[in-house]
């Protein structure tokens, strides 16, 4: 994985879940108010930052956590398809 791919997926996977995340928050926090746009536009100026440094400094290891877990599944398949008579 290219450092241009991980910062360009970095950033896409962060403003999607920015955006979402800080709709529903603010949705769930104050319901549909007036000025409900400027409140969210505001919670989500201060989290895309944060989210997208986060999203590149710990998507590897979620990438690593993945493979470990998908890679655990694919041995215990295999170790009960073994054994079975």
């Amino acid at each position: 994985m290219t450092l241009q791919y991980r910062l360009i997926f970095a950033l896409f996977m962060s403003l999607a879940l920015s955006i979402l995340m800080t709709a529903w928050v603010t949705w769930i926090n104050l319901g549909l108010v007036d000025g409900f746009i400027f409140k969210w536009g505001t919670a989500f100026i201060t989290a895309w930052p944060a989210a997208a440094v986060i999203s590149f400094l710990v998507g590897p290891r979620v990438h690593l956590l993945t493979t470990w877990t998908i890679s655990k599944k694919k041995e215990a398949e295999y170790d009960t398809q073994a054994n079975q008579p």
